[in-house]
């Protein structure tokens, strides 16, 4: 859901927006059909081919196409992306004319693709031509300080398809509880839950407020740690800042750029991280060994 957002935000926000913008969840489409959905084909050129059909890329001519779980493309489709790429032109299957294409390629994917190169399984050269302009999309549970918003728009949202038409409000607790959680399927799973809590209260009668008591407490909460919105004795400033900057580290194994790396992470310029590391005298290269 936040990958499809952002690509819609970035087109939207573009000279293109008056122009189409098409979505392609690339791991669902079978392996046997991805050229035909990507690039069309002619009338004939296999069976069950009874009339020309325009693909997704023509589709999208002059506006954007979003590639979405761009890492499932088979090796045979990920070398025509890259022609795609380099020639701006396509071929439809059971045809031979190149068809011109303008089209803005935003691609995504949960899975490292730069684990797949090194593994053979996503080709480095589609990899530097997709790898231009990076967003690293933050898990829900960085930012659970947009949990509330969150949590009020999908409340409303959902009550409008249920036909509830009195929102009902959240017990007190509902959000600290919310907010303490891991969130591995990140917004999609919030909002599930948020549905399935207003099912659960007109099934039980409850109308009137939402509990949430089939949460338990996130399980990388330590016992005792204080939850969203409590607080412990005030830290200075450049602890608390050392404390998340060396969290972040472990969690990448000390690998401070590139995709997936520390500076990413934090939304900063491995330069500007590496000097804030410095001032603070946090280890980093070879002197971290």
């Amino acid at each position: 859901m936040g990958k499809e957002l952002v690509a819609n935000a970035i087109h939207e926000g573009s000279n293109r927006k008056d122009k189409p913008f098409v979505k392609v969840n690339c791991g669902a489409i079978p392996d046997s059909l991805v050229d035909s959905e990507l690039f069309g084909h002619e009338k004939g050129a296999f069976t069950g081919a009874l009339a020309q059909r325009r693909g997704r890329f023509e589709r999208a001519d002059q506006g954007t196409i979003f590639l979405d779980e761009i890492g499932e493309l088979p090796a045979a489709a990920q070398v025509r992306l890259l022609r795609v790429l380099q020639q701006h032109e396509i071929e439809r299957v059971g045809g031979s004319d190149p068809i011109p294409v303008d089209v803005r390629i935003i691609s995504a994917t949960h899975r490292n693709l730069e684990e797949m190169v090194k593994d053979g399984t996503f080709r480095e050269d589609l990899w530097f031509r997709l790898n231009v302009f990076p967003i690293m999309i933050p898990p829900l549970r960085q930012h659970t300080e947009d949990i509330p918003a969150l949590v009020g728009h999908f409340i409303d949202q959902k009550s409008k398809g249920l036909n509830i038409w009195q929102p009902p409000k959240l017990a007190p607790g509902s959000m600290e509880r919310l907010q303490s959680q891991a969130w591995p399927g990140n917004v999609r799973e919030l909002e599930n839950l948020v549905e399935r809590e207003l099912i659960q209260s007109q099934v039980s009668g409850n109308f009137h407020l939402l509990t949430f008591q089939g949460l338990s407490p996130a399980k990388n909460t330590p016992a005792g740690a204080p939850l969203p919105g409590q607080r412990e004795a005030i830290a200075p400033m450049d602890d608390v800042v050392s404390d998340h900057i060396q969290y972040v580290l472990s969690a990448t194994n000390g690998r401070v750029e590139g995709t997936g790396g520390a500076a990413a992470l934090l939304g900063m310029h491995p330069s500007t991280l590496r000097a804030r590391m410095r001032k603070l005298g946090i280890a980093f290269g070879r002197n971290a060994a």
